[in-house]
């Protein structure tokens, strides 16, 4: 292994990426795609699988109308306006050539269980409402990514999806309708000095009130 590319591979930038109603390309069609498919869904992507052989799970999301399915080899030209390419067939070569056509054409790919063909790794996500958790070992140790997610995702209770989901909404009306930055600076501070507890009981519209009041 070339020292240079190890090293750079010692951790990866994190980026969380909108890929709402963009195309995503998943090359294969077993369960490491039907994996790959199901997250990409969970936000709102467009996907498209490519593979002569599916799974009986990936043709009831296509017959659901969730995904589309070309059941053919891969072609070059698959990778043409993709935002995002997941290569997970089960031959090597295929995987490199994805790799390489991906490579030209700017397009950035995920090899599956092949972390220095990868310009991405794919996290183990927590999502849970508003609330999106990704934690990655770098491509070293899978195991204890998943590990620490099922532990995390205990923490995250309902109260803390609800608690985003409100004072996110609560800050998006006031970036919508309070022009004075200080001012909506100075409401966020001061409800990150109240509880979650508090919060929660108030719901949005007392917090509207609270905040909005006419002054006299």
């Amino acid at each position: 292994m070339n020292p240079s590319r190890s090293s750079a591979k010692d951790s990866y930038y994190p980026l969380f990426l909108d890929i709402a109603q963009k195309p995503c390309i998943v090359l294969g069609g077993g369960k490491v795609a039907d994996r790959k498919v199901r997250m990409l869904l969970k936000f709102g992507a467009k996907v498209k699988v490519i593979s002569p052989d599916i799974t009986n799970d990936l043709q009831l999301l296509a017959q659901k109308g969730k995904i589309h399915i070309a059941m053919r080899r891969y072609r070059a030209t698959d990778l043409r306006n993709a935002s995002l390419v997941f290569a997970a067939t089960d031959d090597e070569k295929i995987n490199n050539r994805i790799r390489g056509d991906a490579r030209r054409a700017n397009v950035p790919v995920n090899v599956a269980d092949n972390p220095d063909l990868c310009d991405f790794i794919v996290p183990s996500i927590i999502k849970k409402g508003p609330v999106v958790i990704a934690i990655s070992t770098s491509g070293l140790l899978p195991l204890l990514s998943k590990k620490l997610r099922q532990e995390m995702e205990t923490i995250v209770t309902k109260d803390y999806i609800r608690y985003a989901d409100t004072i996110g909404r609560f800050r998006k009306f006031i970036i919508e309708n309070v022009e004075d930055k200080k001012a909506r600076r100075e409401m966020m501070k001061k409800i990150g000095s109240m509880s979650m507890e508090e919060l929660n009981s108030m719901g949005l519209k007392e917090i509207k009130r609270m905040f909005l009041r006419p002054r006299t």
